[in-house]
């Protein structure tokens, strides 16, 4: 574990009120963030649309954080809504052929499972179904014919954590095109996405990356953006946005083309900051210290007697970690939990834990004590 430095807490109010323990789901803002929001909100209000250079700038300035943690080019980065709409720009904008051959995971999050499953149904493509905790050699075979593979970073659920460059060298091997839904990883642990091949990538800010609800990133590599037509077709998808004469449907030589319209631009300028936040901190310290975090939960649920959902190993585990007692009731413990102000999240009869780096082991052994008096109070 890694606590070789000391977070400033001052970024988050949270900790005066919860142990907050729920990343996974929808994280507090820092102050930085918060305050971001807040400066536009009063500009907007004072000024109307006098500083929107600014604004624009906010905007970029996500591409710019965005690039920095995975290792891309800005213009490799759009801006979207939310993960799901990032995994549907590559899902509808991919020309489908007869015998093509999807590789997904049966575990995913909705998401990430739905639009897969819709092309099989409508037989656009032949989906492999498998398991996230199948060997390489098994996704290996998978991928001898298939033109894509589509895989979380790490599980909503069990908090497992995938290799990612093994992967990508498996999909490379083969000349497949190579999706990540890496929400609930990005934020926590370094990435280089050149290293590991990765074509396209999605995540939403409102976890781990500690920005607001609604507005998330998508990376495309330049070399596969004229494979993925963009199926929201706007005024700010082609490469004269800015002349609003122009007929001409060229479309952008970048990301941007991926970005039908009116940004959010309230959700930039928190979700830049947060970003920028976490960069400055460095995602090797970050992860070192989610980490240890979740090392200290799981030797103190475990002499509780409780049962997590995956055993973790060094290359697996992530900030996520999901337990159940026998014989309880997870969702009233969670509810318990609640009373008692721990964070956690009800997840299919489990109760998940998820703590970010500006926690303290401190702070695990208290949520420890919690599930304690928890379980013996239902």
């Amino acid at each position: 574990m890694s606590f070789d430095f000391t977070p400033d807490r001052q970024q988050f109010p949270v900790c005066e009120n919860l142990f907050y323990l729920n990343h996974a789901a929808v994280a507090p803002l820092p102050r930085v963030s918060a305050d971001a929001m807040q400066w536009y909100a009063d500009d907007a209000m004072s000024w109307g649309s006098f500083h929107y250079p600014d604004w624009m700038a906010a905007c970029e300035g996500v591409r710019t954080e965005l690039s920095r943690m995975i290792g891309c080019g800005v213009g490799e980065v759009a801006m979207v809504k939310n993960t799901s709409e990032g995994i549907a720009t590559i899902q509808m904008g991919l020309d489908w052929r007869p015998g093509d051959v999807v590789v997904a995971f049966k575990e995913e999050f909705p998401a990430n499972y739905y639009c897969w499953k819709l092309l099989e149904e409508r037989k656009a493509c032949t989906v492999r179904w498998l398991s996230i905790y199948d060997p390489l050699e098994k996704i290996d075979e998978a991928c001898r014919e298939a033109r894509l593979l589509a895989i979380s970073w790490v599980n909503y659920l069990s908090g497992f954590r995938v290799d990612l460059q093994a992967i990508g060298e498996v999909c490379k091997r083969h000349g497949v095109f190579y999706f990540v839904d890496a929400i609930q990883g990005l934020g926590v642990f370094p990435l280089d996405v050149k290293a590991c091949g990765i074509h396209a990538l999605a995540a939403d800010g409102h976890k781990w990356l500690l920005g607001p609800e609604g507005w998330g990133v998508l990376y495309v590599d330049q070399a596969v953006q004229d494979q993925i037509f963009p199926v929201e077709f706007g005024w700010t998808t082609v490469k004269n946005w800015a002349d609003y004469a122009s007929r001409e449907m060229t479309l952008r030589t970048d990301a941007g083309r991926y970005e039908p319209g009116t940004l959010n631009v309230s959700g930039s300028f928190g979700l830049r900051a947060s970003m920028k936040l976490l960069n400055e901190v460095g995602m090797e310290r970050v992860s070192g210290r989610v980490l240890g975090l979740t090392d200290r939960l799981e030797s103190g649920l475990r002499a509780l007697g409780c049962e997590l959902m995956v055993e973790r190993a060094p290359g697996t585990g992530s900030g996520i970690l999901s337990f159940r007692r026998e014989g309880v009731d997870s969702s009233k413990l969670h509810a318990a939990l609640k009373a008692r102000r721990v964070m956690s999240a009800p997840r299919q009869g489990w109760v998940r834990f998820s703590p970010h780096f500006y926690l303290e082991l401190t702070e695990m052994d208290a949520a420890v004590e919690a599930v304690r008096d928890s379980l013996n109070s239902i």
